[in-house]
């Protein structure tokens, strides 16, 4: 708190030049960063999270095998799978949820050029402010930054990967057999807007898991960037 103080009191004894240096840095026990050294940092951490977290997405069952994002049916046929599983058609109801994860695996591998671009225009301002923010603020930033790109770039990806794998013919296949069943009523709900959403949520949750592991664990910053700006927050 003291070292706070010092901030605002200090520049009360110094020139416009000290007081612009002053006010460009942030003190730290092992002496101060620079804003731009804050930005690099929040970028560095950012780019680590889309490298090994949504990087794992993109993989054959990364989204399938991962509980933490596993695509399950919507609402309107949860009530498909439970009773096409109480028939003995369990098959056939895996089937319909690997072809969902299968194309928002797909769909993934569009998500990195638009990371990449709202990482670089991070602003000294949106460093400080996601630096002092929650556990989750650098991902939150992404999330308000590129939601609707990526919706637009993974919605299209997703219908085709779901025609590719066959997802349509299953779906209308299961679908088919629920609707065929006594005392069930039609279900026919949009798979590729519900499976592109379902995707959007998973890539941010794996982001916001490297986030947190490197605002809280200090052997998770693995350079001496991100030591010197995360230290800033542990003060």
């Amino acid at each position: 708190m003291k070292k706070y103080l010092l901030v605002f009191i200090v520049p009360l004894f110094l020139g416009c030049a000290e007081l612009q240096q002053i006010a460009d840095n942030l003190p730290t026990e092992g002496g101060y960063v620079s804003n731009a050294e804050v930005a690099a940092g929040l970028r560095q951490a950012l780019n680590f999270g889309i490298e090994k977290q949504v990087s794992k997405l993109t993989e054959e069952d990364g989204f399938f095998r991962n509980e933490l994002v596993r695509i399950t049916l919507p609402p309107e046929l949860q009530k498909v799978d439970r009773t096409l599983r109480d028939v003995g058609l369990d098959a056939l109801a895996d089937e319909g949820l690997k072809v969902l994860n299968r194309a928002a695996e797909d769909a993934v591998k569009e998500a990195t050029p638009i990371f990449v671009n709202a990482v670089k225009e991070i602003t000294f301002t949106d460093a400080r402010n996601i630096l002092t923010g929650s556990d989750k603020a650098a991902t939150t930033y992404l999330e308000n930054k590129t939601t609707a790109q990526l919706y637009s770039k993974f919605n299209p990806v997703i219908s085709n990967s779901l025609d590719e794998v066959g997802a349509t013919q299953v779906w209308a296949n299961i679908i088919d057999r629920y609707n065929a069943l006594p005392l069930t009523s039609s279900v026919n709900p949009d798979l590729p807007d519900y499976v592109t959403n379902e995707a959007l949520e998973g890539v941010f949750t794996m982001i916001a898991i490297e986030e947190k592991e490197i605002r809280n664990n200090f052997s998770a910053r693995t350079t001496e960037l991100l030591k010197r700006v995360f230290a800033l927050q542990d003060q």
